[in-house]
């Protein structure tokens, strides 16, 4: 029977703003109660979850067994990633969908013309992070919109900017993205490529601020203001050649971040901390569903593995302070199928 005490009902927007820490350490060393279970379903729907969600016995269930497998999969040795109870660990595979993932793209890195993807570097530092250049603007939150490519290509602007004009970051509208980057094959809120909002901005003339254009995270009528211009793409996008990780780890180390699109399977939407392996997921383009921005690379000796480091638009709560590491050298879920950044300069050819 579920203890219904521990499923009281509270304002959705405590749901989206409070924080918890789910320790499941304890779990890994003694059995998990029915009792244990409940606790956290009501801590998980009064700390986590990203909106109000009944406390059916259906939804209890599948949390209840996507804790267990949470502490299964950290009680395995050989696991080179931890999970945790996340804002999504509540959520069915179709709400995910709705509210946090976007539409699969079809994209494709080359589409549009790009320089060669490599210069001839072959070695490179075994640690590199953008983020110590003070290049990276801060970790955001893309809410209950799959408007991950939106924050993946401000989060490039705003660092090669940065570089560009020898400044910090400035903070870019990615509302403004979702609003008015449709004619460039973009779809707002149900997904959208980088690359091509790299060329909406080149064509529109740059972005406004946050400040001035708020993000809402909801499809809206377009109203840019031309005036409150404060970045702009010159050149449009550098396309790295699909499945070219040696080309992309060129690209980050040699010109700033790169955004990135790769697939999220639901073991992904749990990862607290460590190198993500993924098990299921795919390494083509046409499962890409979610964009984000490689900031630096690096190795892990306990894991005796290769990663990148990426930041996500799911805030600060998630992961590590909201990034996380994905294993590097083998496209890990398509990492290097849909990589680009914004260019500053002219191209050379």
């Amino acid at each position: 029977m579920l203890n219904k005490p521990v499923f009281f009902l509270i304002l959705c927007v405590a749901l989206a703003t409070a924080t918890s820490t789910f320790d499941l350490t304890k779990f890994e060393r003694t059995q998990i109660t029915e009792e244990d279970f409940e606790q956290l379903f009501g801590l998980y729907r009064i700390h986590k979850a990203p909106f109000h969600i009944e406390p059916s016995v259906e939804r209890y269930n599948y949390f209840k067994s996507r804790v267990q497998s949470i502490i299964n999969h950290n009680k395995n040795p050989n696991k080179t990633w931890k999970r945790t109870i996340t804002k999504f660990t509540g959520l069915t595979t179709d709400e995910l969908k709705g509210v946090t993932l976007m539409e699969s793209q079809n994209c494709s890195a080359t589409h549009f013309p790009s320089e060669p993807a490599s210069q001839g570097f072959t070695v490179f530092p075994d640690y590199f992070d953008w983020r110590q250049a003070g290049v990276v603007s801060k970790v955001k939150d893309q809410g209950n919109c799959g408007s991950c490519w939106t924050f993946s290509t401000t989060g490039a602007v705003e660092s090669h900017w940065a570089l560009f004009k020898a400044t910090k970051p400035p903070l870019l509208s990615e509302q403004q993205l979702v609003d008015c980057a449709g004619d460039f094959n973009n779809f707002g809120c149900n997904g959208g490529l980088p690359s091509q909002a790299f060329q909406y901005i080149q064509a529109n003339g740059g972005l406004e601020s946050e400040d001035s254009y708020p993000y809402k995270g909801v499809d809206q009528q377009c109203s840019f203001d031309s005036s409150k211009i404060v970045a702009s793409v010159q050149y449009g996008s550098y396309n790295v050649t699909s499945g070219d990780e040696q080309g992309l780890q060129e690209s980050l180390f040699t010109h700033g971040p790169v955004s990135i699109a790769f697939e999220v399977t639901d073991d992904f939407m749990d990862y607290d901390s460590g190198v993500y392996v993924g098990k299921t997921c795919h390494q083509d383009s046409a499962h890409v569903n979610h964009a984000v921005l490689a900031v630096g690379f690096g190795h892990d000796k306990t894991a005796n593995l290769d990663y990148w480091i990426v930041k996500n638009s799911w805030s600060t709560t998630w992961g590590e302070n909201g990034y996380f590491r994905i294993q590097r050298g083998v496209n890990m879920c398509g990492v290097a199928v849909c990589a680009s950044y914004p260019q500053m300069r002219p191209p050379k050819f």
